[in-house]
């Protein structure tokens, strides 16, 4: 529970009060041991079963993935190059490549995913980097990278097949983490040591509970009328199923095309990006202005977990220098006061907005000792690292789920 001067602390678009630090669900753990440390990960080891995501018999056995209309042979997993002999304490800056920049030299052009009809899951399951730039738009190569990424801990953000700022970024973490030069970009070496073992689309069996509710077919955007709501929940399965695999709601519907996502009972495939769970705390945090991008170290240095973020704009500006974590709220209500920040449009008195997925702060927040400032979620997982945010530090519902599981009360937080 939150101390009493943290609990009457009004706080305003990244400001809120948590009513109370209610009960979050822990990230699945796998049925298997998996290493404590990322890096771990990386090198060579045995299979592992992805998290389940169901009661057991949901989810067929590791290489085993069931569309719903036929089986798919697994991918042939090529060998994993020996792990490196040391291990950086003080990564170099990341430098991906900034937003909106022309397309990579090489690359091939290829559509964007609101051109693509279906997506195969074949395809994803078989595809192998054979050398070269990744293609500009959508391409089951890049779909497969961001899942095997998000296995590794260096989150792409929301997994949508798009090349972009956000997949250098965290192909960055990867370079930093397994010691080799860090540019952004793909090559041979990184493929062959990303996690090989666990399957990159699973196969998720909709259960009575997913199709119950309750949702919110449509939710409303003036915050007097949300404050009316008892929660601000997902607007139906498809929203729920794309947070929870991590997932574009276009994806998710062009994996399943056809599929009513509904019905209890309804086979569907999904991104196996829960497959390992993060079990090595976070001892300092680096919030990195410049990439956007949220870095997590272990007491030794080691780089642990990397987020893709949006940190602050021109207006309201992040805070600068070091401070710390102070405290952390799951199901976080959210406090509106014009006069503290923000006036949104015709509501001059404060609001209290429920909680839930949908709130303007996501699911999570973790407080710093900087006032009225902290590290938050999102309704709109989509535009991590496009949009800015009134100062504070947004994530992914699931990324700022995972890191306040990782970190406790007194972790430095160092604004760069």
């Amino acid at each position: 529970m939150l101390n009493h001067p943290l609990r009457s602390l009004l706080l305003v678009s990244c400001l809120f009060l948590p009513a109370a630090a209610l009960g979050q669900a822990a990230a699945p753990v796998p049925p298997e041991p998996v290493g404590d440390t990322i890096d771990e990960l990386l090198a060579a080891q045995p299979p592992v079963m992805p998290a389940p995501m169901t009661p057991p018999g949901a989810i067929p056995p590791a290489g085993e993935v069931l569309p719903p209309t036929q089986a798919l042979p697994p991918a042939e997993v090529p060998p994993t190059l020996p792990p490196p002999t040391a291990q950086p304490v003080a990564p170099p800056t990341l430098a991906p490549p900034p937003s909106g920049a022309p397309p990579t030299a090489g690359a091939v052009e290829a559509p964007p995913l609101s051109e693509i009809v279906s997506v195969n899951p074949a395809d994803v399951i078989a595809v192998e980097y054979t050398g070269g730039p990744l293609p500009d738009g959508f391409s089951v190569l890049t779909l497969k990278l961001q899942i095997l990424l998000d296995q590794a801990g260096m989150s792409p953000g929301i997994i949508d097949g798009m090349n972009g700022r956000n997949v250098a970024k965290a192909l960055a973490g990867v370079e930093t983490l397994i010691g080799l030069p860090v540019d952004g970009i793909l090559d041979a070496e990184i493929w062959q040591r990303l996690p090989r073992d666990t399957p990159v689309l699973v196969e998720y069996e909709i259960s009575p509970d997913d199709v119950d509710g309750p949702f919110v077919p449509s939710m409303p955007s003036d915050y007097s009328e949300m404050a009316k709501l008892d929660a601000l929940s997902y607007s139906g399965p498809v929203e729920m199923f794309g947070e929870r695999f991590h997932m574009d709601v276009d994806l998710l519907a062009k994996l399943n095309p056809g599929v009513d996502f509904n019905v209890a009972g309804t086979r569907i495939v999904v991104a196996g990006a829960s497959g390992f769970v993060v079990k090595t705390p976070v001892a300092s945090i680096i919030a990195d202005k410049e990439n956007a991008q949220i870095r997590g170290y272990d007491a030794e240095g080691k780089l642990v977990v990397a987020y893709p973020a949006t940190i602050g704009s021109d207006d309201l500006p992040s805070p600068s220098g070091t401070h710390a974590v102070n405290g952390i709220a799951r199901k976080a209500a959210y406090y509106y006061n014009p006069k503290l920040n923000f006036k949104q449009g015709d509501n001059t008195g404060k609001l209290k907005l429920p909680p839930g997925p949908n709130n303007p702060i996501g699911t999570t927040w973790i407080d710093l000792t900087e006032p009225t400032y902290g590290i938050h979620g999102t309704p709109e997982p989509s535009r991590i690292d496009k949009t800015r945010s009134h100062g504070c530090i947004r994530l992914t519902n699931w990324d700022v789920e995972e890191l306040a599981a990782l970190v406790e009360k007194g972790v430095p937080v160092e604004f760069r």
